[in-house]
């Protein structure tokens, strides 16, 4: 059975003034909906300016054939995140220790300093820089290099990007013919393997995907932004040389590593962002990031 909402609305502007509105009826998917849904709606749908206070009255649900798309029906996502979860304990390197999270003021605790019924949590992170899904700095490997207080914000937020797919079961060792043929110039370039599947086990740490020192040269040479993957490490950790680092930061290109989800990205039409803090003296540190995809 198709169901639709009826209320009615009142709404006061902020430079004086309002609409009411009684006997709405909308289509929607469920059986309920939120009254700041309807809200942001009916501002939405009216294209409404200044808008202060919108209150939703006398809403009920009704049995009624609809007449065009529910209001609250699935629509395709624009912001896809693309970082892994950080908790206590998590292994991201092999040989690196596991972040330490917990209270440095307990809920309970804080009941002491407040008034009754208000209550705080204060938390206290121990971990190293290289956690979760991170993005580096020239500084990660070059003394001289910027760190992340000297980033620049037009460097690693809304990227126009790529996906450059090159599934783990096919190659390890990905080469510079992948990205042949590309639009490369001042872009974030994401290299999709799958190898996030194999996140938080074991088998994450061993003969994982990398790029090779020609990749790194050839992506230099073409102008990218940004490089990212859903590996380990974008360098081989076979050996102890870590040319693809040494290259990419050396020409101030960022990159980002232990990415995730990069199988829900269309391989263009979007923008990359991976924004750390601006910690002086650090040159790596943990990232939310995301693609907004264009609609």
């Amino acid at each position: 059975m198709e169901k639709r909402v009826q209320f009615d609305f009142e709404i006061e502007f902020t430079n004086g003034g309002g609409i009411q509105g009684q006997d709405f009826r909308l289509d929607i998917a469920g059986e309920e909906i939120e009254d700041a849904v309807l809200a942001d709606y009916i501002v939405d749908d009216l294209r409404l300016l200044m808008v202060g206070e919108v209150r939703i009255l006398n809403k009920v649900i009704i049995t009624e054939p609809h007449k065009r798309k529910p209001i609250d029906a699935d629509s395709p996502k624009t912001l896809i995140d693309l970082s892994h979860t950080i908790e206590d304990g998590l292994i991201t390197y092999k040989g690196l220790p596991a972040p330490i999270i917990c209270d440095y003021l307990s809920r309970e605790e804080s009941k002491a300093h407040y008034a009754e019924g208000t209550t705080f949590q204060i938390g206290k992170i121990e971990m190293v820089a290289n956690t979760g899904t991170y993005l580096d700095s020239p500084f990660h490997r070059y003394e001289d290099g910027n760190d992340l207080s000297q980033l620049r914000l037009e460097q690693m937020a809304d990227l126009e990007a790529i996906v450059i797919r090159v599934p783990f079961g096919e190659q390890l060792a990905i080469g510079p013919d992948h990205f042949k043929e590309k639009e490369l110039r001042g872009r974030a370039v994401l290299v999709h393997t799958g190898w996030d599947a194999h996140w938080n086990t074991d088998a994450y740490f061993e003969n994982h995907p990398f790029l090779t020192e020609e990749t790194a040269v050839y992506l230099q040479k073409c102008g990218v932004k940004l490089v990212g993957i859903d590996s380990v490490n974008i360098d081989d950790t076979s050996g102890n040389a870590r040319p693809v680092h040494s290259t990419l930061l050396k020409n101030n290109i960022l990159i980002v590593e232990h990415l995730c989800n990069l199988q829900n990205l269309p391989d263009e039409n979007f923008t990359f962002s991976a924004v750390p803090p601006m910690f002086v003296g650090v040159g790596t540190f943990p990232v939310r990031a995301f693609a907004k995809v264009k609609q």
